[in-house]
C-alpha cells in the first residue's frame, strides 16, 4: 500500500464466510502502540457481548512499533472471535478503518478506538437504535469529554466549520463511536483522512444516519497519536475534497422502471 492510498481488499478475501455462518456484529478498532490497553479492551468487549457469542473483534494493527501486534496474535490464539489484521508499515487511521471494515463479517459493523476512551457498553443502546429507527448508521457524540480544554474548544471548532463547509449537521466527528448496515458502509468509497467524514458520505449517498450521546473516559494508558495541530491541515484539505464530493455528486432522476 503506498502512502495516501486505501486498497479495497480483494473480493475473495472479504467474502470468506457464509452468509448464514456470520456474526451478527463485528467490532473494529485500529490499533497503533497500544500494548497497553488491547488485554482491557479485548477483556472489556467480551464482559458487554460475551454472553450473546455472535460477534467478532477485529484489531487492525497499523505498523506498531511495540507489542500489540504480538498481542493481537495471543488474543487470536485464545479466542476464536479475535481477527488480527496486520499492516507492513504504519499508513493511518482512514487505512486501518477501512480494512477492518472491509474484511467485517458481521451484519452491523461497529467503529471504536483501542484505547478505551470510547465505552463499548454504549454500543447495546446505539444497536437497538438503528435496529428499531430504521437507520442505517448511529453515530455518538461525546456528551462529557474527558480531554483538555484546549482539544475540547479545538473539537467544536473544527466540527463548526465542517458542518460549515460540508452541508451537514453532525455533531461530533472526531467521536469514533459508530454502529453501520454492513452493506451500507462497505458500499462507500475510502479515502485517505475520509474516517472522519464517513457520516457525512454516508448521507451524500442518501444512507439515513442517527446521532446518540456516548460516554468517554480519560486515555489511562498509552499515549495519545493525536494532537490539535498535527490534523488540522490535512483535515481543512479533506473537508474541502467532501465539499467537491458533495457538489459533483450523481442524483439521477429515475421516476420509474419498467419490465424485468
Amino acid at each position: 500500500m503506498q502512502p495516501g492510498r486505501v486498497d479495497l481488499l480483494p473480493f475473495h478475501v472479504r467474502e470468506r464466510w457464509p452468509a448464514g455462518r456470520r456474526p451478527a456484529l463485528s467490532l473494529v478498532a485500529p490499533v497503533f502502540d497500544e500494548e497497553a490497553n488491547l488485554e482491557r479492551l479485548h477483556q472489556k468487549v467480551v464482559e458487554v457481548f460475551g454472553a450473546r457469542g455472535d460477534f467478532e473483534l477485529v484489531l487492525v494493527d497499523d505498523g506498531s512499533r511495540d507489542r500489540s501486534a504480538e498481542l493481537i496474535r495471543g488474543l487470536c490464539a485464545r479466542d476464536e472471535r479475535v481477527k488480527g489484521v496486520f499492516f507492513a508499515r504504519n499508513c493511518g487511521q482512514t487505512a486501518a478503518i477501512s480494512a477492518g471494515i472491509q474484511v467485517a463479517a458481521g451484519e452491523l459493523v461497529a467503529t471504536m478506538d483501542a484505547d478505551l476512551q470510547n465505552d463499548p457498553a454504549d454500543l447495546p443502546r446505539m444497536i437497538e437504535l438503528l435496529k428499531h429507527g430504521g437507520h442505517d448508521a448511529v453515530v455518538g457524540w461525546r456528551k462529557k469529554r474527558n480531554d483538555t480544554f484546549v482539544r475540547r474548544a479545538s473539537s467544536r471548532l473544527a466540527n463548526a466549520v465542517r458542518n460549515a463547509i460540508s452541508g451537514d449537521s453532525i455533531r461530533d466527528t472526531g467521536c469514533s463511536l459508530k454502529v453501520f448496515r454492513r452493506e451500507a458502509i462497505q458500499a462507500l468509497p475510502l479515502f485517505e483522512g475520509m474516517h472522519r467524514f464517513l457520516p457525512t458520505l454516508l448521507r451524500y449517498h442518501g444512507y439515513d444516519v442517527a446521532e446518540t450521546p456516548v460516554e468517554h473516559h480519560p486515555r489511562t494508558a498509552g499515549v495519545s497519536k493525536y494532537g490539535v495541530w498535527n490534523r488540522a491541515f490535512k483535515a481543512t484539505k479533506d473537508l474541502f475534497a467532501v465539499r467537491w464530493m458533495r457538489r459533483r455528486r450523481l442524483l439521477l432522476p429515475i421516476r420509474e422502471v419498467v419490465g424485468g
